[in-house]
């Protein structure tokens, strides 16, 4: 059986800068040699980094490097093993790059950046990064910075809208407070995506969705990416977990709005049955079993974002 996969977004440009290992084949939830079992495949790799105060919390063997430093680390890392995987990767910007890459028997490498601030939410920089090949960018992780505040978007918040949207960079709401979530859907002329958030309605988290939330990225023409990540899904989280928030989805209308957004290799935990990408196919049949459309799952698995990288990112 033929499945297709993209993945909104994954940590795993993180992990090779962390851990040293490479992108065709390693020991974190993501690598070429698995996701090439998807065809086609096309991945969104998230360039993220944590404050420099945040870091040896958790890596204790990462110490005086500045967040921002990482983040430019990461990016020729990840640039580095695309070219040096390039009989089975290729760096996309569009939609029709992608098909490209599909037509060759390659896996199509998307580039995103997690959080605003890791550029200093600068509009230069952002253009010099959309040049380098970013077509999505998550405002801010969590906390206030130049674009976001706890009232919602700063005016340079509102010009960085606008400017990914000249660009043709998709605005990803994912980490966003809900303030800045509605200022982002008031203003965009584009649609937006969710990369990695569930429904709020089933797993009660400031990082999900509302119902509400999601029917206005509906409206849009968005999609919101089903998250693996068990904080997110609730308690337990099984595949059946995962099926569920799936389906509160499409019950409020979002057939044509729901992507895969696994959050791979930024999970500490992933849900029973579940270790890395080679598992997906396990939610992929579970839907067939319960006699959805291979046309639906299709749309989830790969069409419903794929659309959208066809509708912003035009060059």
């Amino acid at each position: 059986m033929n499945i297709p996969l993209f993945d909104a977004h994954c940590d795993t440009a993180f992990k090779m800068a962390l851990k040293g290992y490479g992108l065709l084949e390693n020991t974190g939830h993501t690598d070429l040699k698995r996701g090439l079992k998807y065809a086609p495949y096309a991945q969104f790799f998230a360039l993220f980094a944590m404050d420099e105060v945040d870091m040896p919390v958790r890596f204790p063997h990462i110490s005086g490097i500045k967040a921002q430093d990482l983040f430019e680390l990461e990016l020729d890392i990840l640039l580095s093993e695309i070219e040096k995987n390039s009989d089975c990767l290729m760096l996309c910007k569009t939609a029709r790059d992608a098909q490209n890459a599909a037509e060759s028997g390659r896996a199509a490498a998307f580039l995103s950046i997690e959080g605003a601030e890791l550029i200093g939410c600068d509009i230069s920089r952002l253009e010099r990064m959309h040049s380098v090949g970013v077509r999505a960018l998550t405002l801010s992780w969590n906390k206030p910075n130049a674009l976001v505040c706890d009232a919602g978007l700063t005016e340079l918040g509102r010009e960085f809208v606008k400017h990914c949207n000249k660009l043709g960079i998709i605005i990803d709401v994912s980490h966003l407070p809900e303030e800045a979530f509605w200022d982002v859907l008031d203003l965009t002329a584009s649609p937006v995506i969710a990369s990695h958030s569930n429904s709020r309605a089933l797993c009660l988290h400031r990082r999900n969705l509302t119902n509400e939330q999601f029917r206005a990225i509906c409206r849009r023409g968005g999609v919101a990416g089903i998250n693996l990540y068990p904080g997110f899904l609730g308690e337990n989280p099984t595949t059946q977990t995962v099926i569920e928030h799936i389906e509160q989805f499409l019950f409020l209308g979002g057939a044509r709005n729901i992507a895969i957004g696994a959050d791979f290799d930024g999970c500490d935990s992933l849900p029973e049955g579940i270790n890395g990408i080679e598992d997906l196919k396990r939610i992929y049949t579970e839907l067939l079993r319960r006699n959805y459309p291979t046309e639906l799952i299709n749309g989830i698995f790969y069409d419903n974002m794929m659309r959208v990288v066809g509708e912003v990112c035009v060059t």
